[in-house]
């Protein structure tokens, strides 16, 4: 395993992170947590050398924390940099007291008197301004002089402006942000806070999966010589950028978790220069293909209808992408008609416009969910 050190904290951190937002669940398209699986893969990763672990309040409909908890126990906590995120987003999210409330929950959820690294949760122009309104920081900074936090971070989703009017506010020592062959907005911003010593940690680096698939034969001359999909590719691009820290990686099985260890094991963990501008390419060549930029997050669900919007956006991406246009169409089809595709399909929205809020990509959802179902149909 690879480690590099995450920005001024102090902190050896791997250069792979558990992510804990997509572990096996008990039912596929839903959040419930397979718990003994999930720990076994946290405690696996733990034992190869991964030694951050990142979770949320919110992930697996609030039982992702709960989960961690328990993977940490029998030592595994003296092991790891154990991150979390506060729900900055929430309507309830909205007093002075309201951090102190949450934290108290979550370090009582993860059975912890300790986070390592608490980040506000997918900052954007709203939540930075309510953080600011409520005193949240000054709040986080109380906690971590009590010894409740060691480092204060913070997630993003928005734009590179409002990114560096947070970073220049020096209150944080870590920040998350997303980086890979499809996004690279915040190339810029990640190397102006690793210069001022703030660690750098990425998400979505796979592209929330959309550079996992077997790609078609348009696609096939960008693949790292043996491989079949682009994983590999997406996460050496992020490695192969000396700013970033840590790739988190939601995995949600053992094939995966081998796969990425072996990977951030390997001496060859990034990419050589021609192999870099293949990999821009890719993604020139990728956002061609479709306009759907949906990372799989699924922030934007539960639909009060039931539109299982993820799953009709991955369906999407699979027609556009991979050229499996029969498979999308049938996956299309078997919403609310089988337990692996839960909910109900695109004719089911009233456009109410709640999705168009939650989404950090700022997809245009309406709109996509009625190209999703004129293509898929």
């Amino acid at each position: 395993m690879h480690y590099r050190m995450l920005g001024k904290t102090g902190r050896k951190v791997s250069i792979l992170g558990f992510g804990a937002m997509r572990l096996p669940t008990i039912k596929p398209g839903e959040q419930a947590i397979k718990h003994d699986e999930a720990i076994n893969l946290i405690r696996r990763s733990i034992d190869a050398g991964v030694n951050y672990v990142d979770t949320a309040y919110n992930y697996h409909s609030d039982e992702s924390e709960l989960v961690v908890a328990k993977a940490l126990k029998d030592g595994y906590r003296d092991k790891v940099t154990l991150a979390t995120k506060a729900p900055i987003w929430k309507k309830e999210y909205d007093k002075e007291e309201s951090f102190d409330k949450y934290l108290k929950e979550q370090l009582k959820k993860l059975d912890v008197e300790t986070i390592d690294v608490y980040l506000f949760h997918a900052l954007n122009e709203k939540t930075w301004k309510k953080l600011n309104e409520i005193k949240a920081i000054e709040s986080a900074q109380k906690a971590k002089k009590e010894g409740k936090i060691n480092h204060l971070a913070f997630s993003f989703h928005d734009k590179p402006e409002l990114l560096k009017k947070i970073i220049d506010s020096d209150a944080f020592e870590v920040m998350l942000v997303q980086y890979n062959i499809l996004d690279t907005v915040n190339e810029e911003m990640i190397k102006y806070a690793s210069e001022k010593g703030i660690g750098i940690v990425i998400m979505g680096p796979v592209g929330g999966g959309r550079l996992a698939g077997e790609p078609p034969e348009d696609l096939i001359k960008y693949l790292l010589p043996g491989k079949k999909t682009f994983a590999d590719l997406a996460l050496r691009y992020v490695w192969a950028n000396k700013y970033v820290d840590i790739a988190l990686s939601g995995m949600g099985s053992d094939e995966m978790l081998d796969e990425n260890l072996s990977l951030a094991s390997n001496e060859d963990y990034t990419l050589t220069d021609v192999q870099k501008e293949k990999a821009d390419e890719l993604g020139v060549a990728f956002k061609k293909l479709t306009d759907n930029l949906c990372t799989n997050c699924k922030y934007c669900m539960p639909c009060e209808q039931e539109v299982n919007i993820a799953f009709i956006f991955q369906s999407l991406i699979n027609f556009q992408v991979y050229g499996q246009e029969d498979a999308a169409k049938r996956r299309y089809s078997a919403i609310g008609k089988e337990d692996w595709a839960s909910g109900k399909n695109t004719e089911a929205c009233t456009e109410c416009g709640e999705c168009l809020e939650k989404c950090p990509q700022k997809i245009p959802i309406i709109e996509q969910l009625k190209k999703s179902h004129k293509i898929l149909t």
